[in-house]
């Protein structure tokens, strides 16, 4: 036994995972009612006719059946043993609990490469995904994204695509953070194989994770099942690019029925790789432009982020008085004497006097004559002294 959980049970999920596709609810149905070992009994018993399970149509269960005998758990598990992997269940110290929110559509157990706690881990991530054929802004973003939340503690999952999600490992792993691939196919397989090294890497550095045994090929509908787990796995989900039908729209949804928090980068309203995004930021989620804000949103209380704001100038830190004696000047170039300042100011002749002699200590005004005027630093835009436009 380990962990409570004893070695008859965890043969009997490794070899459900044959059995009973991602997902699967009648199959999580069954699991629940009956417990691993009684629903793979019952699929492998030559007297099923009398004791049949119910809420799947005849040849669906005969499939079931089918896989269950020939379903051999001890080789699976020799398998993922001898790529330096793991099978994890429900019951083990290493189960991350939050995915039990999944309900009857809960992984029958997770296969792990890595040497890392997974329930650790997953106590504090955050999944960024997005678009496969991103563009180079969405690559960057995905990458800064990952290094940011990496350099400030918290775990990168992604799903080892192309694009958005291999741009938001790379940028977790080049941080030296730590990141989670959540494949839809077996932890011993690279899919897609132009991502062979990068899924080495994160084997070695961190955790690759799948609900299909080793060995198992990736299919369509595996790609979208698989995404509930990265759902349910994190605090929160980012979408960095996204079209209206895309497979990280998908995530996003899950993270909200969940309750985690879903977030999205914007982008330009032209792009109809924003479009998935900028409907998103439209119903629940949360508008992000960076690591910070992420980590205000999922993390915990004080991990907030630093206020936006443009540039102080020097005539902002003026007291209510002078800034009205210094707008009340005309534009650069007009003098005015210190009664029409003094009326457009709505204050008394004297006070604006002695108002423009500290303004004038301060560089902002000149006298010309009997009249009063604007200096250059008065009128200078922020970035002037750095030639900017």
């Amino acid at each position: 036994m380990a962990g409570g959980v004893t070695e008859e049970e965890r043969r009997a999920r490794a070899a459900l995972t044959r059995v009973v596709e991602p997902g699967d609810e009648h199959g999580g149905r069954w699991l629940r009612e009956l417990g691993a070992v009684g629903l793979l009994r019952r699929l492998t018993s030559a007297s099923y006719e009398h004791d049949p399970l119910t809420g799947a149509g005849e040849q669906r269960v005969h499939g079931f059946r089918a896989r269950a005998a020939r379903a051999d758990p001890e080789r699976d598990l020799a398998a993922v043993e001898a790529c330096g992997g793991r099978f994890v269940v429900p019951g083990d110290p290493e189960w991350p609990s939050q995915l039990d929110d999944l309900g009857d559509a809960r992984p029958v157990g997770l296969w792990v490469r890595g040497r890392p706690d997974l329930r650790r881990w997953a106590l504090r991530s955050v999944a960024v995904v997005g678009a496969r054929a991103c563009t180079p802004y969405g690559a960057h973003m995905a990458a800064t994204l990952a290094s940011g939340l990496a350099e400030r503690g918290w775990v990168v999952v992604s799903g080892a695509a192309f694009g958005v999600d291999g741009a938001a490992h790379r940028g977790a792993l080049a941080a030296g953070g730590a990141t989670v691939a959540v494949l839809a196919c077996g932890v011993d397989r690279a899919y897609p194989r132009g991502h062979a090294e990068l899924i080495g890497r994160i084997a070695e550095q961190g955790l690759v994770v799948g609900e299909l045994p080793p060995g198992s090929h990736p299919t369509p509908s595996r790609f979208i099942l698989r995404n509930r787990v990265i759902a349910a796995l994190t605090r929160g989900t980012v979408v960095v690019e996204a079209e209206y039908r895309s497979g990280s729209l998908v995530t996003a949804r899950a993270a909200q029925r969940l309750g985690r928090f879903t977030m999205g980068v914007p982008g330009p309203a032209t792009s109809g790789l924003s479009a998935g995004v900028h409907e998103l930021l439209r119903g629940e989620a949360e508008l992000v432009t960076d690591a910070a804000e992420v980590a205000e949103l999922v993390g915990d209380i004080g991990e907030l982020a630093p206020p936006r704001r443009g540039p102080v100038l020097p005539r902002d830190l003026l007291d209510p008085a002078g800034a009205r004696v210094l707008e009340a000047l005309p534009a650069r170039g007009t003098a005015a004497t210190a009664g029409d300042i003094a009326r457009d100011a709505a204050t008394t002749v004297d006070e604006a006097l002695g108002r423009l002699y500290e303004l004038h200590a301060l560089g902002f005004v000149e006298r010309l004559g009997d009249g009063w005027q604007l200096t250059a630093q008065a009128v200078r835009r922020p970035n002037a002294r750095r030639g900017g436009a």
